[in-house]
């Protein structure tokens, strides 16, 4: 019997030390990368905030931070005057987190925008100051001076293109109508449509936290957690004029959604679906228009928690 609990006491100490020893490894491994869209260079390593001319310095792109990374790691987006113009996607295990400690990038205010100019070529005239061009998508929004442009939203079914004013636009059979006032042409204003898909997309990943960006301008939503994404937060986002919504959660994922400030977007700010659970806490989801909701949600569970 003594030498029983000898040899229990025995397995104990080996399983703490083990334990102790993966908890370390996981630390140690862990790392921090450093991107700047002005400062830095894709030919760096991404391990320091500054260059020193050679390979040690700041990577100038988040997909190259996200190639570089694995499990456990901090990125840290540089926010500059300039935006950052890409599509970001978390996958598997290499984007996910280790045990206490979460896989994780932050912006602190940095942009990530999902627009491009309108094609002056494109445009055609139709009569009376109204000129179109083919949307990018169903879900494409017209920019007027970085800022979504007046539309005007057709009801189910219109057969005929809508009254519009000058400055005005509509999606109307696939193709963005603008009118113009009588003295300048489409190519005189400063327009952009979105034609990236989606800003930040996670898919089969776990323990991440999303912070402090401001995602925008995207042709569906602004952030997809498409499916299999588990313990994931998104803290500090604004998530504005994106073609279908801010937030999306999907799939089985379990996405928590903090301090957020969502709206302007095309058909919802946050939208559920599948068996998705999200968590909605201390968040402000703009419902000023009644054609994009707060809320959307053909599926999956959503809590409100208030603090």
């Amino acid at each position: 019997m003594k030498e029983r609990r000898m040899w229990f006491r025995e397995l104990l100490c080996l399983v703490s030390c083990l334990c102790m020893t993966v908890f370390s490894v996981s630390e140690t491994y862990a790392k921090d990368l450093f991107v700047n869209n002005v400062a830095g260079s894709d030919n760096q390593n991404g391990q320091a905030p500054n260059g020193n001319g050679g390979k040690t310095g700041p990577v100038r792109t988040i997909s190259r931070a996200m190639s570089l990374a694995g499990k456990g790691d901090t990125i840290y987006v540089a926010k500059t005057a300039e935006t950052y113009q890409e599509s970001i996607s978390l996958q598997g295990g290499k984007n996910s987190g280790l045990v206490g400690k979460n896989f994780t990038i932050i912006g602190d205010g940095v942009v990530l925008d999902g627009r491009t100019d309108v094609p002056d070529d494109q445009w055609e005239l139709l009569a009376d100051n109204i000129y179109s061009i083919p949307a990018p998508s169903q879900y494409s929004l017209l920019y007027l001076s970085d800022k979504p442009a007046e539309r005007v939203q057709l009801e189910e079914g219109i057969k005929e293109l809508p009254e519009l004013a000058e400055n005005q636009w509509c999606l109307f059979n696939r193709r963005i109508y603008f009118r113009t006032n009588q003295t300048m042409l489409p190519r005189e204003y400063d327009l952009t449509y979105n034609t990236r898909r989606v800003g930040i997309t996670l898919v089969n990943c776990r323990n991440v936290t999303i912070q402090g960006f401001i995602v925008q301008g995207f042709q569906l939503d602004g952030i997809n957690a498409h499916d299999n994404v588990f313990g994931a937060t998104l803290v500090g986002i604004t998530a504005r004029g994106n073609g279908r919504s801010g937030i999306s959660v999907g799939g089985a994922s379990r996405v928590t959604i903090e301090a957020c400030l969502v709206g302007n977007n095309g058909t919802a700010q946050v939208r559920t679906e599948g068996f998705s659970e999200t968590k909605l806490k201390n968040n402000d989801l703009l419902d000023d228009d009644p054609q994009a909701p707060a809320l959307v949600s053909t599926g999956g569970r959503v809590e409100q928690v208030e603090e």
